[in-house]
């Protein structure tokens, strides 16, 4: 088997195609084990994964602790409120008091973009990045992707609309990223003040009117409107948010073909999406959270491989 081109996961800007396809296949192999009566295989009994968030998450830390167990490591969960990160202590001396504990990779998610490039730099582990503050987010672009091939088949050649707070996003920047590279088209859609300047650059379209942009995608991906990240009002309320761009029922059966939603989590439901849009057979919400504990597990095992 091929490896990796990378020690770390701190971006989908550092993978190559080739890299996406090793994690799709290798994943592909981990959902059937997932679904299997016995879900754990004891292929890294030897591997210790400190899981260190410095941020707020409950699906993102659950995901990568089950697929972490589902591989049989040692796992070790730190959290940024009980730490002596309160009391001063800095990043690498947290980290590297915890990788006296012998610990092989580490799991970050950090406020600050490029907390994880940092970290790689100065600790011996590999480090996957769960979330760089508004930077990138790259198991969610990952895991996004395999379940638009799941569904459709294959992510070359797909138009995909990235509806909403593109500003504050690390899902839209890591799933732009993953996109481009596979073939896809992307569009970014939401009120301007929430669209970052000079966002062409990266290859992608803005289009300002929703009904247009569901009417040229394949794939929508709602995301939601990140209060916590917002020093000032981008837009006049979350009801006049909602009337321009947000995803409703009756939208979907007006357009003239079936597309496919989905959404990183969690749903602000009647804001971004609407509850009959969330749960309806056109959402692949739900797959979108199977698949990214075989995502996790891909990436761990395929970095875990790499460890001397």
């Amino acid at each position: 088997m091929s490896d990796l081109s990378v020690n770390h996961l701190l971006g989908i800007k550092y993978l190559n195609k080739k890299d996406i396809g090793l994690i799709f296949e290798t994943a592909d192999h981990f959902k059937e084990v997932i679904n299997r009566s016995i879900k754990k295989v004891p292929t890294l009994r030897d591997i210790t994964i400190a899981n260190i968030f410095f941020e707020n998450s409950t699906r993102t830390r659950l995901s990568f602790e089950l697929a972490e167990k589902r591989l049989s490591a040692d796992v070790i969960n730190f959290s940024s409120s009980q730490s002596s990160v309160k009391k001063g202590e800095t990043l690498i001396d947290t980290v590297n008091n915890i990788l006296s504990m012998k610990v092989d990779m580490v799991v970050m998610r950090h406020p600050n973009p490029g907390a994880g490039i940092f970290l790689a730099k100065h600790v011996k582990a590999a480090i996957i990045n769960a979330g760089d503050g508004a930077h990138e987010h790259p198991t969610q672009a990952l895991l996004d992707s395999y379940s638009i091939r799941e569904r459709l088949g294959d992510v070359a050649g797909k138009n995909v609309v990235i509806v909403g707070d593109i500003l504050h996003s690390r899902v839209a920047l890591s799933n732009i990223f993953a996109l481009k590279l596979q073939g896809a088209q992307v569009k970014v859609c939401g009120p301007k003040t929430l669209i970052p300047k000079h966002i062409e650059s990266l290859g992608v379209t803005v289009e300002t009117n929703l009904k247009k942009a569901l009417e040229w995608c394949d794939v929508a991906n709602m995301l939601r409107v990140q209060n916590e990240r917002m020093e000032v009002s981008y837009f006049p309320t979350a009801r006049e948010y909602t009337q321009q761009f947000g995803v409703n029922r009756e939208i979907l059966d007006g357009l003239n073909k079936e597309i496919v939603i989905m959404h990183p989590g969690p749903i602000n439901r009647g804001v971004e999406i609407t509850s009959d849009v969330a749960d309806s057979s056109q959402s692949i919400i739900l797959n979108q959270v199977e698949n990214g504990v075989a995502i996790r597990m891909a990436v761990i095992y395929l970095l875990a491989s790499k460890i001397k």
